[in-house]
Order: C-alpha cells, then sequence, then structure tokens
C-alpha cells in the first residue's frame, strides 16, 4: 500500500480525501497544520507529501522548501486553490513535483501519485555499489542512488557507516544519536533497524549489510 503525508488544515476535505484514496490503495496520514506535518515526517517514512498552500504558522511554499532540503528524494504533490502561475513556478522551484488545483477529483490525485512514483521506483532497486554519506546534504546513498530515509533512519546508518565493521550496542545507538533520544526502549532500535533494512534491500532473515550480534546490537558491513 502507498503511504503519504498530506498536510491540510481543511479537515473535511481530509478526512473524505482519506476515506477515497484508501479504496484505491493508497493510505493518507492527516497533518492539519504545518509543525505537525514537520514532526510526523521525523518520525515516520512516506511516499509522497501532498501540501495545501494556504496553511496557518507557516506558509506551504516555506513548507515545500524545508522537506525538498531536508528529503530531496520525497516526492511533493502541491494541492491548492491558489493556482496563478507565480505560485505554481514558486512550488517548483523550492522542489515540488506536480501541481494540482483545486477542486479535484480524488481519483485524479490517485493517478498523479502512483504516476510520481513510477518515475521514482528506481531508487529502490538494488545495485552493486556500496553505501556513501552525503553530509552537507544529510542523504544516504547507495551508489548514485539517494535513500528516502527519516531523519533518526539516516541518523543510525550513518553513525554505523562511520563505525563500519565495529559492534555498535544499542546502548551506544541511543546515547549518540540525539534524534532517536525520544524512542526510550532499546527495543526501539531494533524497530527502526529493521526498517532501515528494508529500505536498503538487506534481507531481515539473511542480511547482508547490517548484520545482528547477538546480545549486543549490530555491525554494518559495507560492501
Amino acid at each position: 500500500m502507498i503511504k503519504i503525508l498530506m498536510i491540510e488544515d481543511d479537515v473535511e476535505l481530509a478526512q473524505l480525501l482519506q476515506e477515497s484514496l484508501l479504496k484505491e490503495d493508497i493510505e493518507i496520514v492527516l497533518a492539519f497544520t504545518p509543525l505537525d506535518g514537520l514532526t510526523a515526517l521525523q518520525h515516520d517514512t512516506f511516499d509522497a507529501l501532498v501540501l495545501d498552500l494556504s496553511l496557518p504558522q507557516i506558509d506551504g511554499l516555506e513548507i515545500c522548501r524545508i522537506v525538498h532540503e531536508s528529503i530531496p528524494t520525497l516526492p511533493i504533490i502541491i494541492s491548492s486553490a491558489r493556482s496563478d502561475m507565480g505560485d505554481k513556478v514558486m512550488g517548483f522551484e523550492r522542489g515540488a513535483d506536480d501541481f494540482l488545483p483545486k477542486p479535484y477529483d480524488p481519483r485524479e490525485l490517485a493517478f498523479r501519485l502512483r504516476a510520481i512514483l513510477r518515475r521514482g521506483n528506481t531508487l529502490n532497486e538494488p545495485t552493486a555499489f556500496t553505501f556513501s554519506i552525503d553530509e552537507e546534504r544529510h542523504i544516504i546513498k547507495r551508489g548514485k542512488h539517494e535513500l528516502r530515509l527519516t531523519m533518526a533512519e539516516y541518523d543510525i546508518v550513518s553513525y554505523m557507516l562511520k563505525k563500519e565493521g565495529f559492534v555498535i550496542s544499542r546502548e551506544e545507538l541511543l546515547m549518540n544519536i540525539g534524534s532517536i533520544k525520544y524512542e526510550s526502549s532499546l527495543k526501539s532500535i531494533d524497530v527502526i533497524i529493521g526498517r532501515i533494512r528494508q529500505k536498503i534491500g538487506d534481507d531481515p532473515k539473511k542480511p547482508r549489510f547490517i548484520l545482528s550480534v547477538r546480545g549486543v546490537g549490530y555491525k554494518f558491513v559495507n560492501a
């Protein structure tokens, strides 16, 4: 199932779209304020973002810029009644992939989401290249492909890559990575590692990159 985040302050419209797109096998996580949306992006992973422009607290164009700079590989669709050319141009300049004027049929949103995700599918294909860190852009690459990771996932992979080949305990990860300190239990580290393995194409039953060291933690093998 496709999982998207929608930042939309029109509660009735958002809930209608959520119900309609579920029938299209698309799960919508709703955020009714920009701050709620940014928090959701820090703590979860999404296939795409659908963003309104006329939002309280922070304008949608600014949110688009922030999200694109922090998660460059996340597809962004702007959905707004502000459909003049100036807003469209500024939206694309700030990283939007598509602009959908309101009102629209929910099925059109579903079609556009699938089209964007089809174009980006090559990012998830396994490659024979090793992993690298782009610290300036906060991105992990596998070969030339950028991985879509949450902040916590990026921080864990980055930390493990820098200590490649060494066994790293769960306690060490919890103590040294600020973005996961809200995750109070050591068990939560295992959950995040599971998500990372899924995204990098690592078989959880027979992992190749993130190896489990029983009773201790993990070891990253960059090969």
